[in-house]
C-alpha cells in the first residue's frame, strides 16, 4: 500500500507510542521488518516546540523513510502551525492524534477526548490538510465511551477533509487499554470510506494478525505493546501473513547483538546519564518471560553506568545459550534448577 507517494514495503506498522517509539526504536522495527512507523506524539504549543524532549522527538537524523510526525493539541491553528513547523524540520507526512486515552492528554482536551467534539474534529482536520502540501493521516479510537461510538462519523469527516490514512484502535477512550479491543466498528468504518484503513489494538500474534485483516477488511495493521521488547515481531507477521509459515524464534546471538546495537544507539540518542536510565524499560521487556529475567531486571535496575549495562546485557544473553541458540520464553522455573 502508499500514504500519498510513498510506497510502503509491507502492512505491518508500529504504533506511535509516547516513551517508546523514539528515533532509535523506530528505525531498528523498520529493519526488522515493519513496514511504518510513526513518531511519538509532539505537542502542539509552539513554547515547547524547543524543548529537549520536543527535539528529539522530531528528531529524524539517518531515519528510513517516510518519516512520520504524529502531532497532538486542540486548537486547529496551532495544529496547523504545529504540522508546519515538523514538515519544514524534516517530516514527511503528519499524523494527528486523536486516540490517546491518557488523562493528562484528554484532560487537556486532546487526543481521544476530542471525539466529543465532531466540529472541533472537522476544524482542526481542514485546518491541518490545508496547511501542509505532505499526506495528513489520522489516528482515532471507536469513541469515548461504549455508549457514544462516533468513528463512522469521525471517518467520514476525515474522507471529506482529505486525510490521507485513517487508523483505528478497537476501544474507546473509556477503555483506555482496559478489555479487549472489537474490531466491528473498523470494519464498519472500512466498509464505509475509500480511504485507508488501518486496524490497531491487541495484534499480538501472526494469526490475530491474519484474523484481525480477514476479519476488518482493513489495508493493514498496526502494533504497539506486542512489540516492546520483541521488534522482531514486524518480520514474524509479514512472513506468516505473506507465505503462511512461521519463523522460528531469534537466535540468541542475534538477540545479543541487536540489544548491543539498540542501546549503543539509544545511549548516543539521550546522552550517558538520560540514556542509562530510559533504557531499563526496553532492557525489561527485552528479558521478560525468559529463563532468569525478573531477577536480571531487578538488578540491572541498580546500575548508572552504560557500560555495566552493556555489560550486563551481554552476560544475560551469554547465559541464555544454556537453555539452547534460540530464544526460550516461558521456560518452566524447574528447568532453572536443572
Amino acid at each position: 500500500m502508499n500514504i500519498g507517494p510513498y510506497i510502503l514495503r509491507n502492512n505491518v506498522f508500529v504504533a506511535p507510542m509516547a516513551g517508546v517509539t523514539d528515533r532509535p526504536f523506530r528505525q531498528l522495527c523498520k529493519e526488522l521488518g515493519a513496514g511504518y512507523a510513526v513518531s511519538e506524539m509532539a505537542a502542539s504549543n509552539p513554547r515547547l516546540w524547543k524543548t529537549e524532549k520536543t527535539s528529539r522527538r522530531i528528531n529524524h537524523d539517518g531515519e528510513m523513510e517516510p518519516r512520520a510526525v504524529q502531532i497532538a493539541g486542540a486548537d486547529p491553528q496551532m495544529l496547523a502551525e504545529c504540522a508546519k513547523f515538523n514538515v519544514d524540520h524534516g517530516a514527511q507526512i503528519i499524523d494527528i492524534n486523536m486516540g490517546c486515552p491518557v488523562k493528562k492528554v484528554c484532560n487537556s482536551w486532546c487526543g481521544s477526548a476530542l471525539l466529543q467534539d465532531e466540529p472541533l474534529v472537522a476544524r482542526i482536520l481542514d485546518a491541518v490538510v490545508s496547511a501542509v502540501d505532505v499526506p495528513v493521516t489520522l489516528k482515532i479510537r471507536t469513541g469515548w465511551d461504549r455508549l457514544n461510538k462516533n468513528a463512522l462519523k469521525v471517518a467520514r469527516l476525515a474522507e471529506t477533509a482529505g486525510i490521507t490514512m485513517l487508523t483505528m484502535h478497537g476501544r474507546t477512550r473509556a477503555d483506555g487499554y482496559k478489555g479487549d479491543a472489537e474490531y466491528d466498528t473498523i470494519a464498519a468504518v472500512k466498509a464505509a470510506v475509500s480511504i485507508p484503513v488501518v486496524a490497531n489494538g491487541d495484534i499480538t500474534t501472526p494469526e490475530k494478525a491474519r484474523q484481525v485483516l480477514e476479519y476488518t477488511k482493513a489495508d493493514a495493521i498496526m502494533i504497539g505493546r506486542a512489540a516492546q521488547g520483541r521488534p522482531w515481531i514486524f518480520r514474524e507477521i509479514d512472513h506468516f501473513l505473506r507465505t503462511g509459515e512461521y519463523l522460528p524464534q531469534p537466535l540468541v546471538r542475534e538477540v545479543q547483538l541487536l540489544m548491543d546495537e539498540h542501546l549503543r544507539a539509544h545511549y548516543q540518542f539521550y546522552g550517558d546519564y538520560l540514556g542509562v536510565r530510559t533504557a531499563r524499560k526496553h532492557i525489561g521487556w527485552y528479558v521478560q518471560d525468559l529463563p532468569g529475567g525478573e531477577a536480571f531486571r531487578q538488578r540491572m535496575n541498580l546500575l548508572e553506568d552504560c557500560g555495566q549495562q552493556l555489560e550486563a546485557v551481554k552476560s544475560f544473553f551469554d547465559m541464555q545459550f544454556t537453555y539452547g541458540e534460540r530464544l526460550q520464553y516461558g521456560l518452566a522455573e524447574s528447568a532453572l534448577a536443572a
